[in-house]
């Protein structure tokens, strides 16, 4: 799953979960793929060696390649996420890192706070936000329907064992 707690036990007052969306094409897998499209897209090409047509088709060829390559590369910097809550029994802390490097936070006293799953209604099904405070903000959306499940799991264990500071 594309989120981690830093302790694994609920119990536990200090908790610190971060959240990433997938990445699902590794430099290496990148790297092979535009080499692999590259020398399938030249195949019919073969055929046309030492003609001047070769010449009028192979800069189609390369601008097809590079529109792919910087949609690869588009798509890898749209997905530089990373969502950090930190809970405490004091104090609840949420900081979105969005990709151009803004960061946008929320805080609230953790015995205020709500975790809603909201099956309908949302940007996308089973939808997960945080309420207090006099907001509500969403976290893992990036998520997919099933970890967005499993994370409003989670974090309604954990909220329900901290308790209002002493």
């Amino acid at each position: 799953m594309p989120y981690a707690w830093t302790s694994q036990d609920p119990q536990r007052p200090e908790q610190e979960l971060k959240l990433w969306p997938h990445n699902s094409l590794p430099p290496k897998g990148f790297a092979a793929f535009i080499l692999a499209t590259f020398g399938m897209a030249t195949l019919p090409l073969y055929g046309l060696l030492g003609t001047t047509l070769l010449w009028g088709l192979l800069p189609f060829l390369l601008i097809a390649l590079a529109g792919l390559y910087y949609a690869l590369r588009r798509n890898e910097a749209d997905r530089q996420i990373v969502e950090i809550l930190k809970i405490t029994p004091e104090d609840m802390h949420l900081t979105r890192v969005n990709p151009k490097g803004d960061a946008l936070d929320w805080h609230c006293n953790p015995y205020w706070a709500r975790v809603a799953l909201h099956q309908k209604g949302g940007p996308v099904p089973n939808y997960v936000t945080l309420a207090g405070a006099g907001r509500e903000v969403e976290i893992g959306a990036f998520l997919s329907e099933d970890e967005r499940k499993a994370l409003y799991s989670d974090l309604s264990d954990r909220l329900r064992h901290i308790g209002p500071a002493a």
